[in-house]
């Protein structure tokens, strides 16, 4: 009953991460197309945008993490103590970097396969927003 537990979660976890994603770049864009034309300022909004998109989505997962520690598994290692365990390893995760020095066990192993699929495919989409904002702040004024 875990691992079905643990699937639903991931799904749920990459769903609200996709969306929250997709609605902070909305905002960053429409942010960068009302900013006036200085050419930094506007870089310097998309990429604000972007990196909060991802901080919000390891902020996700880092609370599912704690809330699902000790009942889906639990963060194994070289351990902190909460909030800096699941922090951690939610960033180690999303960023498919995986150090190791602390690693999920049981169930939880389930929901950090997810989240880095999830991240690696939204570090991606952030990639490809970034050069479409970047090129348009570059393009020369019209007028």
């Amino acid at each position: 009953m875990e691992f079905v537990v643990a699937i639903g979660l991931s799904l749920l976890l990459t769903a609200l991460s996709v969306l929250m994603h997709y609605e902070t770049l909305r905002i960053t864009g429409r942010l960068i197309n009302a900013f006036p034309a200085i050419h930094r300022g506007r870089i310097g909004i998309g990429m604000a945008g972007v990196l909060i998109a991802h901080i919000l989505s390891v902020l996700l997962y880092a609370f599912a993490y704690g809330v699902a520690d000790g009942h889906l598994g639990t963060i194994a290692g070289k351990t902190e103590g909460y909030p800096l365990d699941p922090l951690y390893l939610s960033l180690m995760s999303f960023t498919t970097l995986g150090v190791g020095d602390i690693y999920p066990t049981g169930n939880l192993r389930l929901i950090s396969g997810f989240q880095a699929l999830n991240g690696f495919v939204l570090i991606g989409w952030s990639a490809s927003f970034t050069y479409v904002a970047t090129r348009m702040a570059w393009e020369p004024d019209p007028s």
